[in-house]
């Protein structure tokens, strides 16, 4: 792990005006690059070749939605509209804290995961997140099944302990492989509840016609996509008071890729967090598919046929950025980690994030998104920061 001795400057220009345009295509490089060369260059090759196919889901759900006639000259609109407040800088503006609201608990379905020999229930609410922008008001709210907020619960019998809330990456929301590929049941046994939530639009909040978990984030344009963001975050502050109230000492986050993403904007909001801990984070969403085939080429079709260029749209997705706000979590209580060979997010990405929290820890491993290798080490790196943060364990 090492620390980062800058510190941002305050009314400096925002982020998504000082980043250069072409950040998307630079180099990285991590010290991990001639230590392990092998891993690095040849997990990197394999992501480039995933990320394609990722690409290809994400542009094909985007596209006919900002395709339709007046789809795009309402985008522009509603893009605007988003930059506008990100231009104040102001997250309790934008973050609006969530009122209270009644958790159930439920049990788990027959045909669902269920940890063995962990007592585990689903927690259910209705979601109090109503659109920022009040344009999309009825179109958001249509998703039914979306504004049942879900999270799968796994507590000790003894009573509330620190608890992990765990957020998954996009597309992958299935409790198991999130599980097994964290080793979730690891932190349980050494003494820390765990909470896998599901992100807006996934698992059982997608709706039954859509083709693949997380399809409705990307459906309804850039702007619904920004509304999914902010209210997984309102969902996440919902679970942070019920496990306070219910009695839990500590409660941290931690999650991969977009729920890295998500885990770093709770840093913004949640100064009650112990720790988070955010797992190749996307960081800068525009600036980092740019880079992505055919996903690059969508962005500048976008730009040709409204002007809504690349610089516009990080502009107006910047509201949910945590690179947008000044963190409300100590960044002693921060510590990223990422892939030497990722090329979903790649190494300048998480740097990005690394050097707009001054004291905040990173920590490589030789892998790419996906394969991780170094997991192991770096998974006893998170338990001991955690523990030194949640020191009642």
């Amino acid at each position: 792990m090492g620390k980062t001795a800058l510190q941002p400057v305050k009314n400096s220009p925002p982020w998504w005006r000082s980043l250069p345009d072409d950040f998307y295509c630079q180099s990285d490089g991590t010290e991990l690059d001639s230590e392990y060369p092998f891993k690095v260059y040849g997990t990197a090759a394999m992501d480039r070749m995933m990320r394609t196919g990722l690409s290809l889901v994400i542009s094909g759900t985007l596209l006919p939605q900002l395709l339709k006639r007046d789809g795009m000259a309402r985008e522009r609109e509603w893009m605007d509209f988003y930059a506008k407040l990100a231009e104040q800088r102001d997250v309790d503006l934008v973050f609006l804290p969530p009122p209270k609201v009644d958790i159930t608990e439920h049990k788990m379905s027959t045909f669902g995961y269920k940890p063995k020999d962990i007592p585990a229930v689903e927690l259910r609410f209705e979601s109090p997140f109503t659109p920022l922008n009040p344009d999309l008001n009825d179109s958001y709210l249509s998703y039914k099944r979306n504004r049942t907020a879900r999270a799968q619960y796994w507590t000790h019998p003894t009573g509330p302990r620190p608890t992990l809330i765990f957020v998954h990456g996009v597309i992958e929301s299935w409790y198991g492989f999130n599980s097994l590929f964290f080793s979730l049941r690891w932190f349980y046994d050494n003494g820390y509840d765990v909470v896998l939530m599901t992100q807006p639009f996934h698992g059982d909040r997608a709706e039954r016609y859509h083709p693949f978990s997380g399809y409705g984030l990307f459906a309804g344009g850039f702007s619904q996509l920004n509304e999914g963001m902010l209210q997984a975050v309102t969902d996440l502050r919902v679970l942070v008071n019920y496990l306070y109230e219910r009695g839990a000492p500590h409660v941290g986050i931690s999650g991969l890729s977009l729920g890295g993403y998500l885990s770093s904007v709770m840093a913004v909001v949640e100064p009650r967090l112990a720790f988070c801990i955010p797992n190749s984070p996307l960081v800068a969403p525009v600036d980092t598919m740019r880079s992505w085939v055919p996903t690059g080429g969508v962005m500048d079709l976008i730009g040709k046929r409204t002007g809504l260029t690349p610089l516009e749209l990080r502009r107006g997705l910047a509201i949910h950025s945590p690179l947008s706000y000044q963190p409300k979590l100590d960044p002693d209580r921060v510590m990223i980690i990422g892939g030497a060979g990722d090329r979903f997010t790649p190494p300048r990405f998480v740097r990005l994030l690394h050097a707009h929290w001054p004291e905040s820890h990173l920590h490589w491993f030789p892998g790419n998104h996906i394969v991780h290798l170094g997991r192991a080490e770096y998974l006893k790196l998170m338990r001991r920061f955690m523990d030194s943060h949640c020191q009642d364990i």
